[in-house]
């Protein structure tokens, strides 16, 4: 068909959306926060994440095959739970926790900016950059999609290339000893890390969003997902050997929120921390463009099924107002919000909106003619990592389930006060 030559996205293009996505701030933080909890398995950990998300991504693509949306996950809901409160809630929520996780994003890139300056990591460089940061990425979305396909694939090549060039470097300095699972922490430990580790893959789920601007997604969308995982999981191994081979599990722990630039430190010298932090900045940088770009396509589609203001369903340019009030509701959370604990509750919301969403594949699967055994592995991966997550982080955040379930109560008053205020309830985009 001659439409398709002018669609954004190819299979590489749609690879690299879906890499941009994962490999943003969660590497970064997550080799250390979750290295803390995992030790040295820590490779497994990615392992069992780098599995669970796979399962996902085939779910996902015969989802998206089968209902093709803007609005991703928010449309599979629809369909698979009617169009009712409990969907309207859950898409709510889904797009409040990926408001949050790219606040929380922005504001690392603002702390890895921040080292730069003479004055060091203060609030108000940490926010400015944070900041300056979204507007960039709010005006390159505002261009259209096409030039977020090309923007992010040139950032995803640049990023990849350096994070390769220091796992390549760090296996001539690895010191087999830091990797001998004899003083690893109980295999429990490994389990306790699978929500931290599934997050770093989270992104995934963005490939989807992009259907409607995809060249052939019967054939390009489950290959996309595949591979997209599968590179991110080599890269994840390769850099969590590379940081416990060269760090002690002490120095990993003291410094885990930049274990990965300070493993660079023994290869590179002074320089090494450098070079990572400005490739933190990219990565960053891009997993906000790809996210910016799934939330505009999601509030569009809760607008256009009803549960959003229709302000959200303006065009401005070659976007929608919702990536405007989407940018307008991030800067607040920046500014406000403690994000580390925000952003531990978002992961695992979003964690049990994926299971959810697989639950509900298995009510269509006649539907998407989807193998109903992976499905049901998508949901026991995703609801035991939630539950292992939740158990975990209850122990360090007082009050941390109530937090989770206060979430989805906020999230369900929300649907129900835009019913009554609008007189609208949430609507199939694609009918069958």
């Amino acid at each position: 068909m001659q439409h398709n030559e002018n669609k954004a996205f190819g299979l590489w293009s749609s690879v690299f959306l879906g890499i941009g996505s994962m490999v943003g701030a969660g590497i970064f933080i997550v080799v250390g926060q979750a290295g803390a909890i995992a030790g040295n398995l820590l490779t497994l950990s990615f392992v069992l994440a780098g599995i669970i998300a796979l399962l996902c991504g085939y779910s996902l693509s015969k989802l998206a095959t089968t209902y093709p949306s803007r609005g991703g996950i928010i449309e599979y809901l629809v369909h698979a739970y009617a169009e009712g409160a409990f969907s309207g809630a859950l898409g709510i929520l889904f797009y409040l926790s990926q408001l949050i996780t790219t606040a929380a994003v922005a504001k690392s890139f603002g702390t890895y900016a921040a080292t730069y300056l003479h004055g060091g990591v203060t609030p108000f460089h940490t926010n400015s950059f944070a900041l300056l940061i979204l507007g960039v990425f709010v005006l390159i979305n505002l261009i259209g999609a096409s030039f977020v396909a090309k923007a992010e694939s040139t950032i995803v090549i640049i990023k990849l290339t350096a994070l390769s060039a220091f796992t390549i470097a760090a296996m001539f300095f690895i010191k087999t000893s830091h990797l001998n699972p004899t003083n690893a922490p109980s295999m429990n430990h490994v389990f306790f890390a699978l929500g931290l580790t599934f997050f770093a893959f989270q992104g995934f789920s963005v490939i989807t969003n992009s259907v409607e601007d995809m060249e052939n997604p019967k054939k390009i969308m489950l290959k996309s997902m595949i591979l997209s995982v599968v590179l991110v999981g080599i890269l994840y191994l390769a850099v969590s050997v590379a940081v416990f081979g060269t760090l002690s599990l002490p120095e990993i722990i003291q410094s885990k929120d930049f274990a990965l630039a300070k493993a660079a430190q023994p290869i590179f010298g002074a320089i090494g921390f450098k070079i990572i932090a400005a490739t933190a900045l990219l990565a960053t940088a891009s997993a906000i463009n790809a996210t910016l770009y799934a939330i505009t396509q999601i509030s569009y589609t809760l607008a256009k099924e009803g549960t959003l203001p229709d302000v959200y369903e303006r065009h401005i340019f070659h976007n929608t107002e919702g990536l405007i009030i989407s940018a307008l509701l991030i800067v607040p959370m920046i500014l406000f919000l403690d994000l580390s604990q925000i952003a531990s509750i978002a992961a695992i919301i979003v964690l049990l909106i994926q299971g959810f969403t697989h639950i509900g594949h298995l009510l269509k699967i006649k539907e998407t003619h989807a193998n109903i055994y992976l499905v049901s592995l998508a949901v026991l991966g995703t609801l035991g990592a939630s539950g292992f997550a939740i158990y975990y982080t209850s122990q360090s955040i007082p009050h941390f389930t109530l937090y989770i379930l206060l979430s989805f109560v906020i999230a369900f008053v929300l649907e129900m006060v835009l019913r009554v205020m609008k007189k609208r309830t949430i609507k199939q985009q694609v009918h069958r």
